[in-house]
């Protein structure tokens, strides 16, 4: 993905919409995504989706899908019970294209997918799985709850203070998560004192993801008011 980034962002400049299967969210290198006369969106289908398609296109075409569409598979009960390993192998044996497919999630006995191409179309057209009746019900492009735009005050761009304050956990709690891995900032795992610009984006397993849109102006006692994009 690394070395093919180039190439398909000279693709887009030259009025293209190119998009790439699912790939590692940490193997997009964003600073190159940028430029007045490119666009992109990055979608998995979850807020805080590892597994990731990334669309290009020229400025002058305001906007694109995604190519993502989250579906969600509920086995009909009488068999035994699966988790998700059970429904990951069974899944495996519909021989998918592994690139069609990305994050899969377990939901009260339901189980989410996310998938693009012609594996999203099978998965659309499956009415059972291992010997066991299925309802398929189409989610959309994203099995968050959305995103809400967001402005907050906060007293520096560190990475836990924006996190934090986007999220609305404790700074401790937040941190938590940084130590643990578990936070990850324009798709490299994120430090506490890492500061987060405009543009960038700050995602957290469990929790979603802020895109950090603007700083809106500095306060009289030397805060920011920041403008934030959080998807949960």
């Amino acid at each position: 993905m690394k070395q093919k980034l180039p190439t398909l962002i000279a693709q887009a400049r030259g009025g293209r919409v190119v998009r790439t299967p699912f790939v590692d969210g940490d193997d997009i290198d964003r600073r190159l995504l940028t430029g007045d006369d490119l666009r992109h969106k990055i979608a998995g289908g979850f807020p805080d989706a590892r597994r990731v398609v990334l669309t290009l296109h020229p400025a002058h075409i305001p906007e694109v899908d995604s190519g993502v569409t989250v579906y969600r598979l509920t086995p009909h009960p009488g068999g035994p019970a699966w988790d998700l390993q059970d429904f990951s192998v069974q899944l495996r044996r519909l021989e998918l294209n592994e690139e069609q497919l990305g994050d899969q999630r377990e939901e009260r006995g339901s189980f989410l997918v996310a998938a693009t191409g012609k594996a999203a179309q099978t998965l659309a057209d499956l009415t059972s799985l291992g010997g066991r009746d299925l309802d398929v019900e189409e989610i959309g492009e994203s099995a968050g709850r959305g995103s809400k735009l967001r402005e907050v005050v906060v007293p520096s761009m560190r990475v836990d203070v924006v996190g934090a304050k986007g999220f609305g956990v404790s700074r401790a709690y937040f941190q938590q998560g940084i130590d643990g891995g578990k936070v990850r900032l324009n798709g490299q795992p994120a430090r506490a004192s890492s500061e987060i610009r405009e543009g960038d984006s700050l995602a957290a397993d469990g929790l979603g993801r802020i895109d950090f849109k603007r700083v809106v102006n500095e306060t009289r006692r030397g805060n920011y008011k920041v403008e934030l994009d959080v998807h949960k």
